[in-house]
């Protein structure tokens, strides 16, 4: 019955996060505020680092991938039997460097986006796409 439960309320995250990540890239294609694009190209960014932690959990698994009793110093020799035992209950730590290095980039690319917004409603006055093509045009 536990697994039953378990299994459904992992259904439901990844159900949602997905959904999120479906209505931000919606958001983006529909909004023509280039504020309301950078702040649902967050969103989706983040959502997408979270579904990258997601799919790198595995059932039962509680502990950091760090082995216990090693230190940089000393520890004792390690055996066949502990090291299967630890590999099977250690999170996988590849997602979780890479979701890091994804929000320093989302963050950098973020800021640089958020000037550019700047500088363009500076020189043009408008923060909507439509009218900003129609000025870069010559229409208006």
């Amino acid at each position: 019955m536990s697994d039953a439960i378990s299994m459904m309320i992992w259904s439901y995250i990844f159900t949602l996060t997905i959904a999120i990540i479906v209505v931000a890239v919606y958001g983006m294609a529909t909004r023509p505020n280039l504020v309301k694009k950078l702040i649902l190209l967050s969103i989706m960014s983040d959502t997408a680092s979270l579904l990258a932690v997601l799919i790198g959990m595995r059932k039962g698994m509680v502990k950091p991938p760090v082995f216990p009793g090693v230190t940089y110093t000393e520890h004792a020799p390690v055996t066949q039997k502990a090291l299967e035992a630890f590999a099977l209950s250690a999170v996988d730590p590849i997602p979780q460097v890479l979701v890091v290095t994804a929000i320093v980039i989302g963050l950098a690319v973020l800021v640089f986006l958020g000037y550019v917004v700047l500088l363009l409603y500076q020189k043009y006055g408008t923060l909507d796409a439509r009218l900003l093509e129609k000025k870069l045009r010559g229409e208006i």
